[in-house]
């Protein structure tokens, strides 16, 4: 059961024939850089179509646009992220493709937790909570479950990837 403050709408399947071999190319040092390269892109279509539609919405991950304010300007900055479901709250991870640093959108919520999702085509206030120790490794193996590509992520990385539980407020 899902709760209905965050809207359970999504393209695509997670059963699609083209999970599999997308998940494989975006597994490898290419397609990962492609991806992330890719992100303004997801970000505008995901504006346009408010949340309804994604790049990768053809293999049914579950993405939503993270309004945070950045903590240096003050302005608004959205990014498109996977997250998954826990019970009231939705999960978003800092995983920056596997990158040595922090996406910068983490540590706006660290500075500021108040922010705002798109989902569905609804725009929901949230509040981020940051999520540690055995919490984090369980709710992290869901997110390999979802993508294996979170595991490499967290392979080429020494950092600890943050990771933020977001509850309607």
């Amino acid at each position: 059961m899902t709760d209905e403050t965050f809207p359970d709408i999504r393209w695509g399947s997670e059963n699609s024939r083209l999970r599999k071999p997308v998940t494989a190319f975006i597994s490898t040092k290419f397609g990962s850089w492609l991806s992330r390269k890719s992100a303004p892109l997801d970000r505008k279509l995901l504006q346009r179509s408010r949340g309804r539609l994604t790049m990768s919405g053809p293999i049914g991950a579950p993405t939503v646009l993270l309004t945070t304010t950045g903590r240096k300007t003050g302005q608004p900055r959205t990014s498109p992220l996977l997250y998954i479901r826990d019970g009231a709250r939705l999960v978003v991870v800092g995983s920056n493709f596997g990158q040595s640093t922090h996406p910068a959108w983490t540590a706006n919520l660290l500075a500021n937790p108040n922010a705002t999702v798109v989902l569905g085509g609804k725009s929901i206030p949230v509040r981020a909570t940051a999520i540690q120790g055995p919490e984090h490794d369980y709710l992290y193996t869901r997110f390999i479950d979802l993508l294996p590509t979170y595991r490499i992520y967290r392979q080429s990385t020494d950092r600890t990837i943050r990771m933020f539980a977001l509850t309607a407020r």
